[in-house]
């Protein structure tokens, strides 16, 4: 189990950043395992803080797991920010769309996991960027942010 919990960490600070494995996943993890016996889902205290996918080796949120990376990086790392009038609407796990984008993360490259937050640093849903964070700020069309989970 130990190498397990190492493993998602070692692949979590790679993808969020250093610091991320620790805040998502504490000592008390459990895995739940393909048939082959590679990790799929983490889950701590019977909630799902994210999944490994198969194809990339990377992972996708929960909204747990969200939670526990906006505690702990400060804002606006891994955010994707968007109008507070929209909120309702990300929150029902509707996809973002760059006109209500106000600010990015600049780090942000297309497909990275990402926390969706209203300007009030609310978390409203997590997903997966279809744009960079250049790409979002610029254009005023199109789905920027493939919504995984909302809040609601």
């Amino acid at each position: 189990m130990v190498d397990n919990l190492r493993i998602v960490r070692a692949i979590a600070d790679y993808q969020f950043g250093k610091g991320a494995g620790n805040a998502l996943f504490p000592e008390t993890c459990k895995f739940l395992l393909s048939k082959n016996g590679k990790i799929r889902q983490i889950l701590d205290q019977n909630v799902r803080i994210a999944t490994l996918k198969a194809d990339s080796g990377l992972l996708t949120l929960s909204i747990e797991g969200a939670r526990r990376l906006q505690k702990a990086f400060p804002f606006p790392k891994l955010r994707v920010v968007v109008l507070n009038e929209v909120s309702e609407f990300i929150a029902d796990g509707k996809s973002v769309f760059a006109k209500h984008i106000v600010l990015v993360d600049e780090k942000i490259r297309a497909n990275d996991e990402v926390l969706v937050v209203n300007e009030k640093d609310e978390l409203l849903a997590t997903g997966k960027a279809l744009l960079s964070a250049f790409e979002m700020l610029e254009l005023k069309k199109g789905v920027a942010v493939k919504t995984r989970q909302g809040i609601e």
